[in-house]
């Protein structure tokens, strides 16, 4: 009887430790994932960081690369901790694991809670930012957003082309006669800006706000699910661990 109870641990052992490695290897799959995510949201996400009033955003974006990066070294450490059945790396591995756990809780956290207070935000701060930054020395972040998001969205001003009448650049002369920036116009030229017709420029209802909110919400969306599901998975990896510390533990004694 012992000598079955003791294979039949051993080869609970086996299935624990196979169970794990593939779970690593998914894990450092998942960890390459969440990386992407937060350097595509750093690089070809961030143009219109700096219309935003609260950093919320770029740090959910940070915290996914970190996590990422330190999901791929984890995966890692839990192979080797798997194999060599050193149970201090599997203490390790299992605090690393929690540690990642509660940076991407974190993250999903921080992306619905802006989520809920992103509306409120862009209707007391874009306007400000467009009419009292844009063309504005030092603020050549802005203008290059506000430019990019009046052509790539189809819009002028935050809420309708109107607001650039309370422009510092447009009172100060060194609009040249403009009445609205250029990128508002449907077919850019220089000086365009100058006609605000319906027939030259884009008047959108809602003006630039609805579509900057549905843009960042779009994206936040993406950062909460890909934090909160990893955060998920990674329950899984925590259990099977835990088994496997504990079996090695009984075999030890």
């Amino acid at each position: 009887m012992g000598e079955f109870s003791e294979k039949k641990e051993t080869c609970g052992t086996v299935c624990l430790k196979y169970l794990l490695f593939t779970y690593n290897c998914c894990f450092w799959l998942a960890g390459l994932a969440v990386m992407a995510v937060g350097i595509w949201t750093l690089a070809f996400k961030s143009d219109y960081i700096s219309l935003l009033a609260s950093s919320t955003y770029l740090a959910t974006a940070y915290i996914l690369v970190v996590a990422g990066v330190v999901v791929m070294v984890t995966g890692v450490l839990g192979c080797c901790a798997t194999f060599k059945e050193r149970r201090n790396l599997l203490r390790l591995y299992f605090m690393l694991l929690l540690l990642i756990f509660l940076l991407e809780i974190v993250a999903g956290v921080l992306a619905y809670v802006y989520y809920q207070q992103l509306n409120t935000e862009l209707k007391e701060n874009l306007k400000d930012t467009m009419t009292k930054r844009y063309q504005q020395p030092g603020h050549e972040g802005v203008t290059n957003a506000v430019d990019k998001l009046q052509q790539e969205f189809h819009c002028c001003g935050s809420n309708n082309s109107k607001d650039w009448r309370d422009s510092e650049w447009i009172h100060s002369g060194e609009a040249g006669g403009r009445v609205v920036p250029d990128s508002c116009c449907k077919t850019v030229v220089a000086g365009c800006g100058q006609r605000d017709h319906a027939s030259n420029i884009y008047k959108v209802e809602g003006g630039c706000i609805t579509k900057l909110e549905t843009f960042v919400q779009e994206h936040l969306r993406v950062i909460g699910a890909v934090g909160t599901g990893v955060a998920c998975v990674q329950v899984f990896g925590m259990v099977f661990t835990c088994c496997l510390y504990r079996s090695l533990k009984l075999e030890h004694y």
